[in-house]
């Protein structure tokens, strides 16, 4: 039995990450229908192979919400926390003798994969890689799920917030949207994960202005 593990929504700053797993006899019918990293798909396309993927593997997945992403922050570093998460979803599904496919969250591909499988406390062999989402089927068919998981948790903020954008700090949408947020609820909004700088940023800026309006 061969399983892969991938996740989508590290880095935003609103939002949940998604971590997935799917396990397989053989690759043969991922390949057959063509999975390859998710970024690389039109969301239309990663819909459709989702469901098949569902369909035809077993599979499980974890969606972190951004406040159990602070919580566990507290005590532990993005990567520990991206470990112990791909082990909890891997045990849903793995057993001895598994082979198990990463695509690596640490710069150092070796020590990812040497702490999950110790987290794992069984006898399979684990493969982490950077770029695994683009090497491995497995690991293709796990990052379309996680990436079409984290999609609709998006969509549904949306309805809830407004348009927010894609979640990270780097979108210029999310940007204003914390902007204004901040500005006229005095507080973040719903979702975001307040450990991260852009949050913080987004709370300090709001301070500092009305602070400039008292004087």
């Amino acid at each position: 039995m061969i399983c892969g593990a991938d996740e989508a929504g590290r880095g935003p700053v609103i939002g949940p990450m998604v971590v997935a797993a799917v396990k397989v006899d053989d690759d043969s019918f991922l390949r057959e229908i063509g999975v390859r990293d998710s970024k690389k798909c039109t969301p239309q396309r990663r819909e459709r192979l989702a469901r098949e993927i569902m369909e035809n593997c077993e599979y499980a997945l974890k969606v972190v919400e951004p406040e159990e992403i602070d919580r566990m922050r507290e005590s532990m570093t993005m990567n520990e926390l991206e470990v112990k998460i791909f082990a909890d979803v891997l045990k849903e599904l793995c057993t001895d003798g598994c082979e198990i496919f990463l695509d690596a969250a640490d710069v150092n591909e070796e020590r990812f994969g040497e702490e999950i499988k110790a987290l794992l406390g069984m006898d399979v062999k684990v493969v982490a890689k950077h770029g695994g989402d683009d090497m491995f089927p497995v690991v293709s068919a796990a990052s379309i799920i996680a990436k079409v998981r984290r999609d609709a948790e998006i969509e549904e903020m949306k309805k809830e917030l407004g348009e927010i954008g894609s979640g990270y700090p780097s979108d210029p949408i999310t940007q204003e949207f914390l902007r204004k947020w901040v500005k006229e609820h005095g507080d973040l909004p719903p979702h975001t994960r307040r450990s991260w700088k852009t949050a913080k940023k987004a709370l300090e800026r709001a301070k500092i202005k009305k602070l400039d309006d008292f004087f």
